[in-house]
């Protein structure tokens, strides 16, 4: 397990994509930033499941033998990047192998162990499958932020684990205090 912490950095807390993203992958869409420095930046959508794919599907392709009926899991859009590769954001009460801890109650591993773990019963309290990424190359996301297509939030396990998906995005304008109905947009005309 390892820790990441830097000082003025976005690692932990969430983006929120502004009403006029030009990028249609993005619009709507609330990133965890899962790490953030001067390297660049890579994160996971967490408000956008999946739903012409199945966690069934996904263990039917790799090791591991579910003998009986489970319970539905959801699948995340976690981004356009390697849509084939899985990560699973989790609760801070699982901590095997390849875990990192990124924020407060949130961490983040791509082990097949974990998804056999969660498949079973025995993984974390809370998780969030995501199949895929954001990343942005040095200085791109801060350009980005710049350029009014994101918004930066705080993050909570709340937010990531147990808010409805279609509130995530609101919920975290809620909690930096945007108001749509206020926000002008430089270059891209008023909201009203």
């Amino acid at each position: 397990m390892s820790i990441i912490k830097e000082e003025n950095y976005l690692t932990g807390k969430c983006l929120v994509s502004m009403p006029g993203m030009n990028d249609e992958r993005f619009a709507g869409s609330l990133i965890y930033v899962c790490s953030h420095s001067r390297d660049g930046a890579m994160g996971f959508v967490v408000n956008k499941k999946i739903k012409e794919f199945s966690f069934a599907d996904l263990a039917n392709q790799l090791p591991i033998n579910i003998v009986r009926p489970m319970t539905p899991i959801d699948l995340y859009q976690g981004g356009p990047l390697d849509k084939v590769r899985g990560f699973v954001l989790h609760s801070t009460d699982y901590l095997k192998g390849d875990s990192i801890v990124i924020g407060e109650g949130i961490a983040v591993s791509s082990s097949v162990d974990i998804l056999t773990d969660i498949a079973f019963g025995n993984g974390p309290k809370d998780n969030l499958i995501a199949l895929g990424y954001a990343s942005w190359a040095p200085q791109q996301l801060e350009k980005e932020i710049i350029n009014n297509d994101w918004l930066v939030a705080p993050s909570s396990p709340d937010l990531v684990f147990h808010t409805k998906d279609e509130e995530k995005w609101q919920k975290a304008l809620d909690s930096i205090g945007i108001d749509l109905t206020r926000l002008s947009l430089p270059n891209r005309g008023s909201l009203n």
